[in-house]
């Protein structure tokens, strides 16, 4: 049954990205962090649903999504319309990616929006783990990392957490941090932190770097029950 929400926030994250913050009238939000809803929309070509994952930690009235504006994408372009005050209708929030294991290692893989997920993960492994958590974000440049402002935060307030950003289109002469795709970087990157062994992988993104990351990974000796996806990448990057 879907769940009706008010618009109550709208903050500009990047060029192409918008935060969206959702308040239900009278329902708490449970879910497992990293999980989606799916938001009802309708415009003169099309209606329908789309799934978008919660950045927030469950327990409230409040969803806040982070959304990127496609040119030919309905749901999106419906999204960017939306003001405060507006009302809109959602699913419940369930899905297949969240921390299966706190006792053991965690690798979070992503790029673009693909971070949404990963983030409230990231965040509460934080808090919650009992191991060590990596998380290796790419992006074209960097106005257009999302939550790097948190992220850093994180970072500096745990020890057993750490970062490493990669810019596909550096063009920024200060930067000197990882450059090209971030499947270019693995399993280097991981083996300098928390390494293949011992550790959960959870990957979200662009198909085809879902796709070719849990190829380089098994490759590399990761056994495929440790790696974790929306599980329909495979299907969008043979499209």
């Amino acid at each position: 049954m879907s769940i009706p929400v008010t618009v109550a926030g709208v903050h500009q994250m990047t060029p192409d990205v918008k935060q969206f913050r959702l308040v239900a009238d009278d329902h708490a939000f449970e879910y497992r962090p990293g999980q989606h809803t799916a938001v009802h929309f309708e415009n003169d070509d099309e209606s329908g649903t789309r799934p978008y994952t919660a950045a927030t930690l469950p327990g409230t009235d409040e969803l806040v999504l982070a959304i990127k504006r496609y040119d030919d994408g309905n749901a999106s372009v419906f999204m960017h319309d939306r003001t405060p005050g507006d009302e809109i209708d959602i699913e419940p929030v369930d899905g297949n990616l969240y921390v299966r294991d706190f006792d053991r290692d965690a690798a979070f893989v992503a790029t673009g929006t693909g971070i949404t997920p990963l983030y409230p993960m990231f965040k509460q492994y934080a808090a919650e783990g009992r191991g060590d958590a990596h998380l290796l974000f790419g992006e074209r440049d960097q106005s257009h990392v999302i939550f790097r402002e948190s992220i850093d935060q994180l970072r500096a307030e745990h020890a057993n957490v750490s970062t490493d950003y990669v810019l596909s289109r550096a063009d920024d002469d200060a930067w000197n941090g990882r450059t090209g795709h971030v499947q270019d970087h693995l399993p280097d990157a991981l083996d300098e932190t928390v390494g293949l062994d011992g550790t959960d992988f959870y990957v979200c993104g662009v198909p085809a770097m879902v796709v070719e990351t849990c190829d380089i990974l098994e490759s590399a000796g990761v056994d495929d029950e440790h790696i974790y996806t929306e599980g329909w990448e495979a299907d969008a990057a043979e499209e």
